[in-house]
C-alpha cells in the first residue's frame, strides 16, 4: 500500500527536477505540490 509517507518525498523530487528544468513555472509548481500533499494528508487521495 502506497501511503502519504512514500507519495510526499517522491513528489518532492519530482517537482525539484522539475523546478530545476522549467524555473518559470516554479508557482505553479509548488501551488500544485502543495494542493496534492494536503490531500494526500488529509486522506482524500485514497
Amino acid at each position: 500500500m502506497i501511503g502519504v509517507a512514500f507519495v510526499s518525498p517522491v513528489l518532492a523530487i519530482i517537482i525539484g527536477v522539475l523546478i530545476l528544468i522549467l524555473p518559470r513555472f516554479l508557482n505553479y509548481l509548488v501551488a500544485i505540490y502543495l494542493i496534492v500533499s494536503g490531500l494526500l494528508g488529509l486522506g482524500i487521495g485514497r
